[in-house]
């Protein structure tokens, strides 16, 4: 079921997606669509190895104000990027095109592909996911697509169907073979809610972060390497050679003497340390939050981000220099602990905070970083927060 949105932050983004439209296509918006991005705790490039991950969804999102307009055209006008582009309900072969619209034609195709009749629509869409940074932007842009067009068809799809409609749209018509991690964070978000995910069967069990006194804050290193995308599906092919010469389904099934098979190269053995840690390693942290124990948890988070850097070797200069900044502040300047987070390779840190101690938090990281990097950083703090959603027209 869609759930309708009535919070003031969202009142003040109708209202500036309302005015461009107007603007723009000379009417009002029939419908307003709003999808978040994602944060992950832990549990990195588990997904695609059917492993475990521990996301959620966060108070940035992706927002969309459509109408019909009876042709078989679509055109999305891009505030972020101040793009515009238009592609024809004749036009869905899947293939990528290497442009933003290539997200909604994938979500589109998969309506059709449903039997659902789907028509021309005009839209304006706006985020304040920042682009390339490892939060979700583009799972968020599919998912509020997907919700708008239950809206604009009165065709409802299960949550889950859903999610697995955009993930293959990003497969299909933009050409990263993601898990399902990202877009099922963005459907089945909570508040103050984590998922721990079982992405080989899609079992989902919430893990409560209710605790007001701690938060996680989002430090965007605002670099994004060239290798991010290559080098994603070239993990991904590795990973599955390495389960290959096992003889397992997946890395998911990998143990510790899955490390000394004789046909595995040098690579491959690191990579397979990764998931078979990093998955136990998100089991605890699930256990670990749910108690409270933060500063365990927080270990797991530098144990985490040091098996990205060292093992699955996914990280940066600039993100390993965050979480060397973080961890020299310590539990005793009110972090307890920091890793990387998303494909990796640029975008974002995250760093486990008492709230308390924010805002000198910030200040000091971002002067810290600066001398290291001469990179300005921005930063920002996110709590669990909900799903895809119908914002109320009126």
């Amino acid at each position: 079921m869609v759930r309708a949105l009535t919070t003031s932050a969202q009142v003040t983004a109708t209202d500036l997606l309302r005015d461009a439209f107007r603007e723009r296509f000379d009417g009002q918006p029939q419908v307003f669509a709003r999808a978040p991005g994602r944060v992950n705790l832990i549990g990195e490039h588990t997904d695609y190895n059917q492993g475990f991950v521990l996301p959620m969804a966060i108070d940035r999102a992706c927002t969309i104000a459509a109408r019909s307009n009876e042709s078989n055209h679509i055109t999305i006008r891009s505030l972020a990027s101040d793009e515009e582009q238009t592609f024809s309900l004749c036009d869905l072969k899947p293939e990528p095109k290497g442009l933003f619209s290539d997200y909604v034609r994938g979500v589109v195709a998969g309506f059709c592909e449903r039997g659902v009749s789907v028509t021309g629509f005009d839209a304006v869409v706006d985020s304040d996911i920042p682009l390339g940074s490892g939060l979700s932007s583009s799972a968020a842009l599919e998912v509020a697509t997907a919700t708008l067009l239950e809206e604009l068809t009165e065709h409802r799809v299960s949550p889950m169907d859903k999610a697995l409609l955009c993930q293959k749209a990003e497969h299909q018509f933009v050409g990263v073979p993601c898990g399902l991690m990202d877009q099922y964070a963005s459907v089945f978000g909570r508040t103050d809610q984590l998922m721990l995910l079982d992405c080989r069967d899609n079992e989902c069990r919430y893990v409560s972060m209710a605790d007001p006194s701690v938060a996680l804050l989002v430090i965007n290193s605002n670099v994004r390497h060239q290798l991010a995308e290559s080098e994603y599906a070239v993990r991904k092919s590795q990973c599955e050679s390495a389960s290959s010469k096992l003889g397992l389904q997946s890395l998911r099934d990998a143990g510790l003497e899955s490390l000394n098979h004789p046909d595995l190269d040098d690579l491959e053995v690191k990579r397979v340390r990764h998931i078979f840690t990093e998955n136990q390693r998100t089991q605890s942290a699930a256990g670990e939050t749910e108690h409270q124990a933060w500063g365990t948890v927080g270990e797991l988070m530098y144990a985490s981000h040091a098996s990205l850097r060292d093992d699955y070797q996914v990280s940066c200069a600039e993100l390993d220099a965050i979480v060397e900044i973080c961890q020299c502040i310590g539990t005793d300047g009110g972090i307890h602990g920091a890793r990387m987070t998303g494909g990796g390779f640029g975008g974002c840190a995250i760093a486990l905070v008492e709230v308390a101690r924010l805002k000198e938090l910030c200040r000091r990281i971002a002067a810290e970083y600066r001398i290291r990097t001469e990179i300005e950083s921005s930063l920002f703090c996110v709590r669990p927060g909900t799903g895809a959603e119908i914002i109320p027209a009126s």
